[in-house]
């Protein structure tokens, strides 16, 4: 009974450790960049983050987290080339049913934010891109990710 209990501890573990990072996965990463964006109207404004990668065609990609944010990856491909693309909204465009009341005790039925914990902690510029390897989640740290100009997209002309 005690070496069932314990081979069932010591697969807990290891199947905690088999969504840790990868070092070498089969694809290369040839650059990665990102750009902020805003849009023409107030509180529309995001974040585009795009992966070239080599070697990736057979590669089911899932998300990208970036900044403490989570993407489905958009996967592009060109010829031999991928190319995954996470589109990152600013919570500046997020709609909040938000009381607000002379009267205190009506602001009470304000819902708190759901506050989710970032699976990783990551720098400015890197990313951890997700993937599925033998029907399993992996997880590669994509890093020195550069900035490029931001871009301003302004309001519609009304006619």
């Amino acid at each position: 009974m005690k070496i069932l209990t314990i081979l069932a501890i010591l697969f807990g573990f290891t199947q905690c450790g088999s969504n840790s990072l990868i070092k070498n996965p089969a694809f290369k990463v040839e650059k990665a960049f990102y750009n902020n964006w805003v849009g023409g109207q107030k509180g529309v404004a995001g974040t585009k983050l795009e992966i070239q990668l080599e070697n990736a065609l057979e590669i089911e990609f899932d998300s990208i987290y970036f900044q403490n944010k989570i993407a489905k990856a958009e996967v592009v491909v060109s010829g031999n080339k991928v190319q995954l693309i996470g589109h990152f909204s600013s919570d500046l465009n997020i709609k909040r049913d938000i009381i607000l009341d002379s009267n205190p005790t009506k602001e009470l039925e304000n819902k708190l934010p759901s506050v989710k914990k970032f699976p990783f902690q990551l720098e400015k510029n890197e990313a951890i891109i997700s993937f599925n390897k033998d029907g399993k989640s992996v997880f590669y740290k994509v890093k020195n990710i550069k900035e490029i100009q931001s871009r301003a997209f302004p309001s519609a002309k009304k006619q």
